[in-house]
């Protein structure tokens, strides 16, 4: 049986959130390669024996290369909340990325103007803002060094295309395999070390906390890191951690 490109983390009427594996699509693009979305729509069709078209909506995105947590809804209501959501900055999201060049400080905050190129499907950044340039912010910490690589834990504030990828970059971070963003080469199966690690917002509709954490990809390499994890994620006021 073909291993299936995700891990469903949780799963209601409302929300479903699951673990992609890098180098699946989240949604369709010009290559016409299998979508994320189409998968999750098969697996709610057989699971729940639906007849018809399945709904299913896209909170947000993944770039191809990037594992981890993504939200999808399940009713046009619970699409347009979590849309609100986002847009309010009602959620926070961490990631880990592993760098091979320690950065400038251990712990810092990140703000640029980027500016995307469509037809390279790649951001330039600036340290001033520009014609066309969407303002873009991040906050990261050090948590610790493996060998001759860097992980790193990346809290983004804003939701920018290659935010944290460009933005990494460009104080002289790339991400391990991310050669689109200046990594000297790429790495098994085109993906990079940039894991969406965990979320945590309040369900749209039922009002409760949701904190989801997503296991590393099956990977020698993240399998290192995993010593370095840290524990404050854990807020004691919530009853369960969903992963």
């Amino acid at each position: 049986m073909k291993k299936k490109p995700y891990q469903v983390v949780y799963e209601d009427n409302h929300l479903l959130i699951v673990n992609k594996d890098p180098g699946i699509l989240v949604q369709g693009d010009r290559t016409g390669d299998t979508t994320l979305l189409t998968v999750l729509k098969e697996y709610i069709k057989e699971k729940y024996d639906k007849p018809g078209e399945v709904f299913l909506g896209l909170v947000h995105r993944l770039d191809r290369p990037v594992s981890g947590l993504v939200v999808f809804a399940r009713t046009s209501k619970a699409l347009e909340r979590m849309n609100e959501i986002f847009r309010k900055r009602q959620v926070q999201k961490t990631y880990w990325a592993v760098v091979r060049k320690k950065p400038p400080v251990d712990a810092d905050k990140l703000v640029n103007w980027l500016v995307k190129d469509e037809q390279k499907n790649q951001v330039a950044v600036y340290d001033y803002e520009v014609p066309g340039s969407q303002k873009a912010e991040l906050s990261y910490r050090l948590l610790g060094r493996i060998n001759e690589h860097f992980l790193l834990e990346v809290n983004p504030i804003t939701g920018r295309p290659h935010q944290i990828r460009s933005q990494l970059a460009h104080i002289g971070c790339p991400i391990r395999g991310d050669v689109k963003y200046g990594y000297d080469r790429a790495v098994a199966d085109k993906k990079i070390y940039l894991h969406a690690r965990r979320l945590y917002f309040i369900h749209p509709v039922k009002k409760e906390p949701i904190i989801c954490r997503a296991g590393l990809p099956n990977d020698p390499f993240w399998e290192e890191f995993l010593e370095l994890d840290d524990e404050n994620y854990k807020d004691k006021n919530l009853d369960r951690i969903y992963e």
